[in-house]
């Protein structure tokens, strides 16, 4: 197998995943509860055989090249990948992977709690009872809107669309959905039925996000978007911030053009628009969509597997791109 790699992690990530990797190699960690600076990052991946990163880690072509000519794979910790210029690493000969499946549930199921707070007014309830001020029950006090037998429109109809869709079943609920092609298998698990963009927004009461961010779909809701919708509609985005145009969403909310929001991540993050935080049709969550000992911990045991793997010789599992000079492909 050759010689121990030197691996850098750029956060603190489940316990058994850094002592997995510690079997095969060394392993330095980021010792600060916080993402590196661009500085700490250049500085880290230097001499480095594999970097472990996160979603908040933007690995661009200067990144890369300051971990030439040694590293061999940027193993990130997250489903999507867009955080990396994967045609960058690709030209050098540095593998990217992923950490596909495991996330699934975890994420289906922020979305759907994103929508059950966002139509039954849970967390504006949940603060008015903390501050005293529930003096009895009243026929007009955080009156929402039920979810059963309702239209649920899904944009993206992947595994976490699916898992999500598929949830939607116990609610006796009509799914329409859109995605660039007709998903066949979709539908025969959700029973979902396929719709253009321009219909989907028209007939949803709830519209859930499920679509990875793409220049194709960057803004996909926009303002455009957001009059087409019925001014009683809920929108959920548990997949990537920029996909929404958020000053788009704000004015959408303070109008009421839509009903309201669910939000775990942001356009800008971690920033995000302080005018988001003094609305009270919107929930926002900060990105914990795959926060779930079972999903952080299956995720990091993918990233370690794929960077052992190719320590090893080996294609790791979730290979995300081609490189050109890669000696094992």
């Amino acid at each position: 197998m050759g010689k121990r790699w030197n691996v850098y992690v750029t956060r603190m990530i489940s316990e058994p995943v850094i002592n997995m990797l510690k079997e095969h190699c060394d392993v330095d960690v980021n010792p600060y509860d916080r993402p590196l600076t661009r500085e700490e990052l250049l500085k880290e991946v230097k001499g480095r055989d594999a970097v472990l990163t996160m979603v908040t880690d933007i690995i661009n072509a200067e990144v890369l090249d300051a971990s030439m000519p040694s590293c061999k794979i940027f193993a990130n910790y997250a489903v999507g990948y867009n955080n990396i210029e994967i045609d960058e690493a690709s030209k050098r000969g540095i593998m990217v992977t992923n950490t596909p499946d495991v996330l699934t549930n975890a994420a289906s199921e922020i979305a759907w709690a994103l929508l059950f707070a966002a139509a039954r007014k849970i967390v504006e309830a949940d603060k008015f009872t903390r501050e005293g001020k529930y003096k009895g029950w009243s026929p007009q006090l955080f009156v929402g809107f039920e979810v059963t037998g309702k239209t649920l429109g899904v944009i993206g109809s992947g595994r976490i669309g699916s898992a999500f869709a598929r949830k939607a079943r116990g609610f006796d609920m009509r799914i329409i959905y859109n995605d660039v092609c007709r998903n066949e298998k979709f539908e025969q698990e959700t029973g979902a039925v396929f719709a253009d963009k321009e219909t989907l927004l028209k007939e949803s009461d709830f519209i859930s996000l499920h679509v990875p961010l793409l220049e194709s779909t960057r803004h996909l809701i926009g303002k455009n978007e957001f009059k087409m919708m019925k001014n009683t509609a809920i929108l959920i985005n548990a997949a990537r911030g920029p996909i929404v145009d958020e000053k788009a969403l704000i004015e959408a909310l303070k109008t009421g053009e839509i009903a309201g929001a669910g939000l775990d991540v942001f356009e800008n993050e971690p920033e995000f628009d302080p005018e988001l935080a003094k609305l009270d049709n919107i929930v926002i969550l900060p990105h914990i969509g795959s926060a779930t000992k079972e999903a952080r911990l299956n995720m990091g045991m993918i990233a370690a597997g794929n960077i052992i793997a190719a320590m090893k010789g080996e294609i790791p599992k979730t290979l995300v791109n081609k490189p050109m000079k890669a000696g094992i492909l």
